[in-house]
């Protein structure tokens, strides 16, 4: 189960820069993480405009589940660096009372340099094309005419289709995640798996 919490949460959890709000004024959002209609945590997603056309992202989450014999405790924080459009650098931790865990994505000039280390998923490649677009970048803005989006948590993609229904399926290997907009804001973020569901829902 602790798999599944820990891939939730990542989606999951960033970002390509876009519009950027007034003032150099950061944009927030939160929502509560609910677990069969019980909420056992919060996430905080965070886009906040630099100088020279830099946008940075960040997403924090704190989850704890009781479950039959013992309690697991998340703590996930994501930090993302733009430039303009393209992802410079990329760091995802993750703090657990099963061990810490960390993923890292970085521009080297001509690719991007990945390390994925997280609970049961370890991952090392390359990337040579310029991300544009990332899994957290889903907080800020709906990922029409997309077919794919970077998971910064797995160092991989998601692959997005738009169902019937108007939400965005996102699968990866046997993950599979659904995003659902109003209006053009998130709302909603359903992660399925076999166990539970986890339920992300927009407070403000």
């Amino acid at each position: 189960m602790m798999k599944f919490i820990l891939t939730f949460l990542l989606l999951g959890v960033w970002f390509s820069s876009f519009a950027q709000t007034p003032n150099n004024s950061p944009e927030t959002h939160h929502y509560a993480i609910e677990v069969a209609g019980i909420r056992v945590g919060t996430m905080t997603a965070i886009r906040q405009p630099q100088p020279d056309n830099r946008t940075t992202y960040t997403l924090i989450s704190d989850v704890k589940v009781s479950l039959l014999v013992y309690t697991v405790k998340i703590y996930y924080k994501v930090i993302n660096q733009f430039q303009g459009d393209k992802l410079m650098l990329s760091t995802v931790e993750a703090k657990t009372n099963r061990g810490n865990y960390a993923s890292r994505t970085e521009w080297k000039g001509d690719h991007y340099d990945i390390v994925a280390n997280q609970y049961k998923y370890n991952y090392q490649g390359t990337e040579r094309t310029p991300i544009d677009f990332a899994v957290s970048s889903l907080y800020f803005a709906e990922p029409m005419q997309r077919n794919k989006v970077y998971s910064e948590y797995f160092g991989n993609y998601f692959i997005f289709t738009r169902t019937p229904r108007g939400t965005y399926r996102a699968v990866l290997d046997d993950r599979e995640d659904e995003y659902v907009y109003e209006q053009g804001k998130l709302v909603k973020v359903i992660k399925h798996n076999a166990v539970k569901n986890y339920v992300m829902r927009l407070l403000d």
